[in-house]
């Protein structure tokens, strides 16, 4: 359980740092809304990929020792 949770925060901060980073850099806010819910839907696309990402490879890197 607490391995669990520290995954879960590396993974939910990694996540906020993407999220944030591509809003900010890469897909600013718009005029219109349906431009800025692309955004935030690609923006939560990426978050939750590199969530997962990183969530497997702390996986594979515990369960292999």
């Amino acid at each position: 359980m607490n391995s669990a949770l520290k995954n879960g925060i590396v993974g939910g901060i990694m996540g906020f740092v993407m999220s944030f980073l591509l809003n900010y850099l890469v897909i600013p806010f718009s005029g219109t809304e349906m431009a800025n819910a692309v955004g935030n839907g690609m923006s939560g696309l990426m978050s939750g990929f590199m969530g997962g990402f990183i969530a497997i490879l702390v996986h594979v890197r515990t369960a292999g020792q």
